[in-house]
Formats: structure tokens, C-alpha cells, sequence
């Protein structure tokens, strides 16, 4: 059983997250596997207090790559779920806020 704090594990700090903040007004979080849409929306409306309006999931795959010292050195990322959270025109999150 998951509670509403366990669903959202850290925002996803990106250049494209960036511009989805500033302009578009929406947030990326990195969720947990189980988590569904309504589940992401109760969350992130309770924990910030604002308005949801839309929640897009991507589950984004595993993938491998190699290290830079060696080619025999293969690294494998791990599978994780993203959320993109679209808020309300007059809704702000504060952590967001300065990471420009």
C-alpha cells in the first residue's frame, strides 16, 4: 500500500524540464512504478496545493551503455516512471522556482 507521499519520488531537472516549467507550466517527476494518473494527481494536489489539470505517464525504458574508460565495460540504467504534470494557468510549484 502506497501512500500519497510515496508516489512522487524527485522532480526530473532537465533543460527540457526547464522550459516546460517556465513556459508551459508543467512540472516532470520522476513516480513510482505502481502509480497511476489519478494517483499522481492526488499527490502532487495535496503535497503543493494547486490545481492539476492534465498528468501524461512515461514509462522510460532501461537502457545500456558503455563507460568511457574501456569498451568491455557495459552499464546498465534503470527502468523508471516519469510523470508530466500540467497545472492550472495561475498555479506555481516553489521548488521549481530559480532552478532556470
Amino acid at each position: 500500500m502506497t501512500t500519497i507521499y510515496d508516489v512522487l519520488r524527485r522532480p526530473l531537472v532537465t533543460e527540457k524540464s526547464n522550459y516546460q516549467t517556465g513556459d508551459l507550466n508543467q512540472y516532470v517527476f520522476e513516480v513510482s512504478r505502481d502509480a497511476t494518473k489519478s494517483m499522481i494527481k492526488d499527490a502532487v494536489e495535496t503535497i503543493f496545493d494547486v490545481n492539476v489539470e492534465r498528468v501524461n505517464v512515461i514509462n522510460v525504458p532501461a537502457k545500456r551503455s558503455r563507460r568511457w574508460r574501456s569498451r568491455r565495460i557495459k552499464v546498465r540504467r534503470s527502468a523508471y516512471k516519469k510523470a508530466i504534470v500540467t497545472l492550472s494557468s495561475g498555479d506555481r510549484i516553489d521548488v521549481f522556482e530559480g532552478v532556470r
